[in-house]
């Protein structure tokens, strides 16, 4: 129907290799995912472009592990293949998948013979194309079948949709009375540990009371025994004494009381003696003891204050040493904040000087440009009022005139307008001479033409007289301006009229034979259609002037031991030294001028190489290419180099090279300063030809969050490390046998050593040099069947920084397991799930075009996710959640946008949690580890990093989702690598 047809999209036929190739890169992952290898291989293998061999690696190959793989391996064999393989490829997805073929190129699939490109033969189509419809049909039916059988499978799920639906709203209103039930029994919990605390307080008062009228109870107990024994002894001294007394009396009334009267006395008196003596001991013993006492006592109290002051210095030495620990905390955090300063008052210091400079230079730039204007606009004036004064002349003679003159002045005219050149200008200014380019001629002789010319002046058509031209002044005027415009003509078409003559000429040029191109035309007629770089003449040296540029042409020799080089990328690569006596200080070159390129023969090829942007190591290796004769063509900038060398005197930066690169391969620390890295690393390059060190660079760790450089070393250059590279895969896959022989299995967690980059574009990247072939340059132009580039593997890859301002979009990968988190995600505060838009059919197709339509949707037809719809959920502040796949990366990045991208790594282990969530969204384990394994080698083609979560870093999806939200506000926080597209 009309209404339901599908816009046509691109021509296919229009396009160019580059262009079909985009178009089969930005849907890589859907082809990868959506595409069998053995059923286009048939095909393929008919149009020319895979052979056996290619067959038998793309099934066959024990590295390529699954399908996604194959199919991605096949789809680099076919870029080999050029324009060819693209157009291949779209064919056999036409005949093949449609459906996919209308997602890819915006087309509806057609059989008609004009369609197809003329790989395969029409008898051979038509046969190929009558055993592919027979399949068809076939497919078709049971595909009609099926679509039965799903129809009514599809009416009883929406059944038990509507069912589940019902299910979900009372769950719903359960979950809130549960909520509302779990807030109360929470407040409840909180009161009854409330009183339980107040109960062990009450307890605790309790159980100390009683141990103290136990301690009271057992203190009375004791004094109550000293008392019933002091009474007992009270009473027992009581009795002996009244004993004695009795007994006392009874002796008295006896014989022998005399006796014992005397032996009384006699007692008495010793002891009175006694008492004598011992009261003065007595005293002096006293008088010790009290003494003793005393100094006990005072012993007793210092102890004690000894004991008080003891324990002061300990509680104040534990003060002491936590205040020492959190001083030396403080100074490491000031210290890390000093260096961070530091280091942005340098950038900034820089930054300033830069500016500086730019400032000055606009400057300088402002006043010549006002001192020329002013020059033009006062020579405009003058020129102005002579032409008045000579309007006033020629309308005074012509009043003046007889009408024998007028009739003269009127042939004049005839003849003047008749002639090519001449016009009102010419013949009103004598002495301004016609505005075009310089002769190639010496400036300082002149020849002899030159005189002729000024003495026949005066009857020239440009003399000041009104009298008629002579014939012979008119037919000299003629040669002139026939010369004049010939020489413009040979200007336009050829590079050999923009060179001034040098007065310091060897003699060895001038016998130099002339260049001579493959098919066996000359150097002359090569420079005027492909401007080839070497201009060998038969004249002496020259010099063209360009602008700032000029280019000097010399005997380069051994160029590195005629001059030396400083500088880099960053500052340019300047002449810092030059060897007297050599062509090159011969031809007048001097330090302070940039290199802009250099251009010279090599096997009867003239090539020319590019080092305007070049680092330093490109710069000395181009040199040194160099043999015979050369063209340099240089831009004097001394300011800019004396600022380069006053850098380097004072340490400031070690040479003029600086730019980052991400590292594809794991390198380990090794002597004399080497730097440890890990693949995925970030490294900044400030020295690609450090001091002592020819295949080594000096390169920094870089701040993932800010643009600050860490720690320092060196690292091989792009070409030892190149063969590291190869090394390390060639030990992988020796150990890959070797460890499947022995039956073990690698583990899926460990580090990634090797990321897999190639390049098929030559481009202009720091870390090669581009080397044109200037003399097949146009022949390759027109010759679209010849390959043009060779895959290269990478060691580093060129990056440049991104500082998304506002939040960066999510992308969870492995897509089934994301699937089931995107709304999980989506539903927190500071997310939101992009949403699909309905487009019409020519509003699809408009988007399509522009590259804005980032995924079809599976719920209807022209409802896809757009950009505008990123966009829109990014200017809100929050992070738009992408239920997308990897295809979408490369149309975020095109306008500006870097999603995080996390990859969840699966195991079995780690599927068997997820088993009840897989089986409600119709999913399986086994689909989710094979999902996963196919789109983890996607992840290393990615033009940016990504986090990989390990599998074993969580044990339910609640765990799952906060480390990820942890993930997303660490990677917010990062500054986004993104590598340029390299095919």
């Amino acid at each position: 129907m009309a209404g339901e047809c599908v816009p046509e999209g691109p021509n296919l036929k229009e396009m160019g290799e580059e262009e079909l190739w985009e178009l089969i890169n930005d849907n890589r992952h859907r082809i990868s995912l959506g595409v069998r290898p053995g059923t286009l291989i048939p095909y393929l293998r008919q149009a020319r472009v895979l052979t056996e061999m290619d067959e038998d690696e793309i099934l066959s190959c024990h590295n390529l592990t699954n399908r996604c793989m194959r199919t991605s391996y096949m789809l680099d064999l076919l870029r080999t293949q050029g324009r060819n393989g693209a157009v291949a490829l779209l064919e056999s997805l036409m005949i093949h998948y449609p459906t996919l073929y209308t997602q890819v190129t915006g087309r509806k699939p057609s059989t008609e013979p004009s369609t197809f490109s003329g790989l395969i033969k029409y008898s051979e189509l038509t046969e190929y194309l009558v055993r592919a419809v027979t399949g068809m049909q076939k497919e078709l039916q049971e595909a009609r079948c099926e679509a039965g059988r799903m129809r009514a499978r599809c009416t009883t799920l929406e059944s038990e949709i509507g069912q589940i639906m019902e299910q979900e709203e009372k769950s719903r209103c359960l979950q809130s009375e549960n909520e509302h039930i779990r807030r109360h029994l929470c407040s409840l919990q909180r009161e009854v540990t409330k009183l339980k605390d107040e109960k062990c307080d009450l307890y605790m008062r309790y159980t100390a009371a009683i141990e103290e009228k136990s301690a009271v109870n057992m203190r009375l107990h004791d004094l109550n025994l000293q008392v019933y024994q002091l009474q007992t002894e009270l009473q027992k001294a009581s009795t002996e004494n009244e004993f004695h007394k009795r007994h006392s009396l009874r002796c008295a009334s006896t014989p022998e009381t005399p006796q014992l009267q005397e032996e009384v006395r006699s007692l008495r008196c010793q002891l009175a003696k006694a008492e004598k003596l011992n009261p003065a001991r007595q005293d002096i013993l006293a008088q010790d003891l009290a003494e003793a006492i005393g100094s006990q006592v005072e012993l007793a109290e210092q102890l004690r204050c000894y004991r008080g002051e003891n324990e002061q210095l300990l509680r104040e030495k534990q003060e002491l040493l936590d205040q020492k620990e959190c001083l030396s905390l403080q100074v490491q955090q000031l210290t890390l904040d000093c260096n961070m300063h530091q280091q942005k008052s340098t950038v900034i210091q820089n930054q300033m000087r830069e500016l500086q400079a730019e400032r000055d230079l606009a400057y300088q730039s402002r006043d010549e440009a006002q001192a020329m204007i002013a020059r033009i606009l006062a020579e405009k004036d003058t020129l102005r009022c002579q032409l008045v004064e000579i309007q006033d002349r020629v309308f005074s003679l012509q009043a003046n005139r007889s009408p024998r003159e007028k009739r003269q002045s009127s042939d004049e005219r005839e003849v003047s307008w008749e002639s090519p050149g001449s016009s009102f200008e010419e013949s009103s200014f004598p002495n301004r001479r016609r505005l075009c380019r310089m002769d190639a001629v010496n400036p300082m002789s002149r020849s002899p033409c030159d005189s002729e010319y000024e003495d026949t002046a005066a009857s020239s058509i440009k003399s000041h007289n009104a009298e008629p031209p002579s014939p012979k002044s008119l037919r000299r005027r003629k040669e002139l301006l026939h010369a004049e415009s010939s020489l413009e003509t040979a200007e336009t078409d050829s590079l050999l009229d923009d060179f001034v003559f040098l007065t310091n000429v060897g003699s060895e040029d001038k016998q130099t034979p002339k260049l001579s191109s493959s098919n066996g035309t000359s150097t002359d007629s090569l420079c005027r259609t492909s401007a080839p770089p070497f201009l060998m003449r038969s004249r002496p040296k020259a010099i063209r002037v360009n602008g700032r540029v000029f280019t000097i042409c010399f005997q380069g020799e051994a160029l590195l031991s005629q001059l030396a080089v400083v500088g880099g990328n960053k500052t340019g690569v300047f002449v810092h030294q030059v060897t007297e006596g050599s062509a090159a200080h011969t031809v007048g070159i001097s330090p302070g001028a940039q290199i802009v390129e250099v251009k010279y023969e090599q096997n009867q090829k003239a090539l020319r190489m590019l080092l305007e942007d070049s680092t330093l190591e490109e710069a000395m290796w181009a040199l040194g290419q160099v043999t015979g004769l050369c063209h340099l063509s240089l831009r004097p900038k001394q300011d800019d180099y004396e600022a380069l060398l006053h850098q380097l005197q004072n340490n400031v930066m070690s040479s003029g090279d600086s730019f980052y690169v991400r590292v594809n391969m794991s390198l380990l620390a090794g002597p004399s300063g080497t730097l440890a890295v890990s693949c995925n690393d970030i490294l900044h390059v400030t020295n690609t030809r450090p001091a002592g060190t020819e295949d080594s660079w000096h390169a920094c760790q870089v701040h993932p969050c800010q643009l600050l450089d860490l720690q320092s070393g060196t690292v091989p250059n792009y070409y030892r490390a190149q063969r590291l590279l190869i090394r390390a895969i060639e030990d992988m896959s020796f150990q890959t046998k070797k460890s499947q022989k022995a039956g073990r299995v690698v583990a899926q967690n460990q580090q990634k050593a090797v990321r897999i980059v190639s390049t098929g574009r030559q481009g202009r990247n720091p870390l090669w040099v581009s080397v044109e072939d200037e003399q097949t340059k146009s022949t390759e132009s027109g010759d679209t069947s010849a390959p043009k580039s060779c895959v290269t593997l990478m060691p580093y890859s060129l990056v440049t920084p991104h500082y998304p301002p506002i939040c960066r979009p999510i992308l969870l990968l492995p897509t089934v397991l994301g699937r089931m988190l995107d709304k999980k995600l989506g539903g927190w505060q500071g997310f939101q799930l992009c949403e699909p838009e309905a487009l019409s059919s020519s509003e699809h197709a408009a988007r399509l075009q522009r590259s804005e339509i980032l995924e079809e949707c599976e719920q209807g037809r022209n409802c896809c996710y757009t950009l505008q719809s990123v966009e829109k959920v990014m200017k809100k502040g929050i992070h738009c959640v992408l239920p997308l796949g990897l295809d979408c990366v490369r149309r975020l990045h095109r306008a500006e946008i870097f999603p995080i991208i996390i990859f969840i790594r699966q195991s079995a282990r780690s599927s068997r949690k997820l088993r009840s969530k897989l089986q409600r969204h119709g999913q399986s384990e086994e689909q989710l580890l094979a999902c996963s394994r196919s789109e983890e080698p996607l992840l290393d083609k990615l033009p940016c990093l990504y986090h990989s979560v390990a599998s074993d870093s969580w044990c339910d999806q609640a765990s799952l989702l906060t480390s990820l939200r942890t993930i997303i506000w660490e990677e917010q926080k990062k500054i986004v690598w993104v590598e340029p597209d390299l095919w």
